[in-house]
């Protein structure tokens, strides 16, 4: 009996040491209208639809950018899903037999800038000019 408790707990060690558990972590930032500069915690990851792998969880920040529209900043949490709790995510991490997946998708619509018409602009000036040499500057309204 004792060698089939051995047998049984080198099998089991085996079998353990081959187990190979994979959680892959990804996030997509996609635009309407595509074509957007994707920055994600002030890296660029590319142009929308702009994919990138993450390894941790919690706040990102996404900047979004393209010409003729307002730029965005915006905070998302990236909150775990349950397997990747702690004590759980030794099983998924290291034990689990396959590869868990985790995508997140992060769906933005972009506004078109407006334009300031250009005697709009001109007068502010003149005004800000005129209140310089006054020497006393008031916030525009």
């Amino acid at each position: 009996m004792p060698l089939f408790r051995t047998l049984l707990l080198v099998v089991i060690t085996a079998t353990s040491l081959t187990l190979n558990g994979c959680v892959r972590r990804r996030m997509t930032v996609r635009t309407n209208p595509p074509g957007a500069t994707v920055s994600v915690d002030n890296q660029i990851i590319g142009t929308s639809p702009a994919a990138t792998s993450f390894v941790y969880y919690g706040t990102r920040e996404f900047r979004i950018e393209k010409d003729g529209y307002r730029t965005e900043t915006l905070s998302r949490r990236l909150n775990p899903p349950w397997y990747q709790l702690p004590v759980l995510d030794f099983i998924s991490e290291s034990l689990w037999p396959g590869e868990l997946r985790d995508e997140r998708v992060i769906d933005v619509q972009l506004i078109p800038s407006e334009l300031e018409k250009s005697d709009e602009v001109v007068d502010r000036a003149d005004s800000l000019r005129s209140q310089s040499l006054s020497g006393m500057v008031t916030a525009p309204k």
